[in-house]
């Protein structure tokens, strides 16, 4: 039963420490940075707004893999630590990815 407990509170905590950070995203009036300790500046996007809702989204959508692993342990464990273990390694890889795709596209392009 405290596994269980553990396993709850650790993958529900994750869960809404992300989607927290999607909340955040986007209420901020300055664009959502990705990397710890980095800034994106203002004059670098063309529309903060859609930029930081993308941010938003895509922190929201991550938070789905820890609240779908939670509860697919009542089906199988085995399953549930699958998915929360390619979610956190894998996924990592996927928000850069997704993150880098959002900020390329809302980056201020330069003209000759």
């Amino acid at each position: 039963m405290a596994g269980r407990i553990i396993w709850y509170v650790t993958c529900l905590g994750c869960a809404a420490l992300f989607y927290g950070i999607g909340v955040y995203a986007n209420k901020r009036e300055k664009p959502m940075w990705f990397w710890s300790g980095s800034t994106v500046d203002s004059a670098e996007i063309t529309d903060v707004k859609k930029y930081n809702q993308a941010n938003s989204m895509m922190w929201k959508v991550y938070s789905l893999v820890y609240v779908l692993a939670a509860f697919l342990e009542l089906w199988s464990m085995t399953a549930a630590t699958i998915l929360l273990t390619a979610g956190s390694t894998l996924g990592a890889f996927v928000l850069i990815s997704v993150y880098n795709k959002i900020y390329k596209k809302y980056k201020m392009h330069e003209t000759p």
